[in-house]
């Protein structure tokens, strides 16, 4: 068998392959609510094959947004539909996973396609916040540094959030940590400049993701993973950067963190990536080495042969796809067949099958 296809236990639950749908922004959301978008989008994956798919990041307060259109987990009535997927992605044979997030100084932006600049007040927009009064950009919002209490509300959001997650069916929950988003900025010394417990040292910056995980471990079942997405490094100097990721996925594994999904970048506008194929494996592969912890990789892997090749290697446990499954939401199928794997089609499309 594949490596590609074979199955990657982890806790209880069972993938049937090693391809994971990764969250991907779809901005199409009106106050955090997912829709009929949601479904079909999310949906045509498990149809697809893929064997996990994670959920866009989805907002556990509404200040933690990034656009006004972003998904959200910040209210029960979320919960009904966030349900409907998950049963659908379940029938089709998929495991549901859910990224929770917080923007941070990231927040309060207009989608992609408007460009992405600053949404004021007076047009749907808020007060954003951050680990320091640092803006991203000159086009983006400038944040409020939290205070103790709220740093207490980020971490009981995250906490709800994951309660609401369990209810509406979701078997994986992953921190997202990585991007510049608000976790990522206090990871990071470029955007944290504080000079209190949860600024200055490794120890400090690392301060909120632990105490979220710790806290969401409360309400979460200890038989169901916990992922954590990180930036391995900040691609500009005097930033986060991959020693300190190897540092913090210790400690992660340590507290009970299941997997690492090893992405880069997203913290500054002057950061240099050398974007290529599979160009962030490295990073992956490094990580996995030296802690033993399962990762997930991510970032311009586009076939079959490829992805066989990286999990052969031994470089990550798991295929973490974005543009390529946007493209083709059929993927899995495709690459079984390349690989010469058998893989279970829709019974409505088995007439097609090769």
């Amino acid at each position: 068998m594949s490596k590609l296809f074979s199955p990657l236990e982890i806790k209880s639950i069972k993938l049937k392959n090693r391809i994971t749908v990764s969250p991907m922004c779809q901005y199409s959301s009106e106050d955090g609510f997912a829709n009929d978008w949601h479904l079909v989008h999310l949906g045509s994956r498990a149809v697809g094959g893929a064997g996990l798919i994670i959920s866009e990041a989805t907002a556990v307060s509404p200040e933690g947004r990034i656009s006004p259109q972003d998904l959200g987990i910040w209210k029960d009535e979320h919960i009904e539909k966030l349900a409907q997927i998950t049963t659908f992605l379940s029938k089709h044979g998929s495991v549901p996973g859910i990224q929770l997030g917080h923007a941070g100084r990231k927040a309060s932006t207009a989608t992609p396609w408007l460009g992405r600049g600053k949404v004021n007040p007076e047009d749907g927009g808020w007060q954003t916040v951050g680990p320091s009064a640092i803006a991203f950009s000159d086009t983006y919002p400038m944040p409020v540094a939290l205070d103790q209490e709220g740093i207490d509300k980020v971490i009981l959001d995250f906490t709800n959030a994951a309660k609401r997650a369990l209810d509406a069916g979701f078997k994986v929950i992953e921190i997202h940590a990585a991007h510049g988003y608000l976790v990522h900025q206090f990871l990071s010394p470029l955007s944290n400049h504080r000079t209190d417990n949860y600024g200055g040292s490794f120890e400090n910056r690392i301060r909120l993701l632990l105490q979220i995980v710790d806290s969401i471990k409360i309400v979460w079942p200890c038989d169901l993973p916990i992922f954590v997405r990180i930036s391995a490094t900040d691609w500009a100097d005097g930033g986060w950067n991959l020693e300190e990721s190897v540092k913090l996925a210790l400690q992660l594994k340590d507290q009970g963190v299941d997997l690492i999904d090893v992405s880069t970048g997203g913290l500054v506008t002057h950061q240099k990536i050398p974007v290529g194929p599979a160009y962030q494996l490295p990073f992956a592969s490094r990580i996995k080495k030296e802690t033993g912890i399962l990762i997930g990789t991510v970032g311009l892997i586009t076939n079959s042969v490829q992805s066989e090749t990286i999990l052969v290697n031994g470089d990550a446990d798991m295929i973490i796809m974005a543009r390529e499954i946007l493209r083709n939401p059929y993927f899995p199928l495709q690459a079984a067949r390349e690989l010469h794997e058998e893989a279970a089609w829709p019974i409505q499309y088995e007439r097609s099958k090769p």
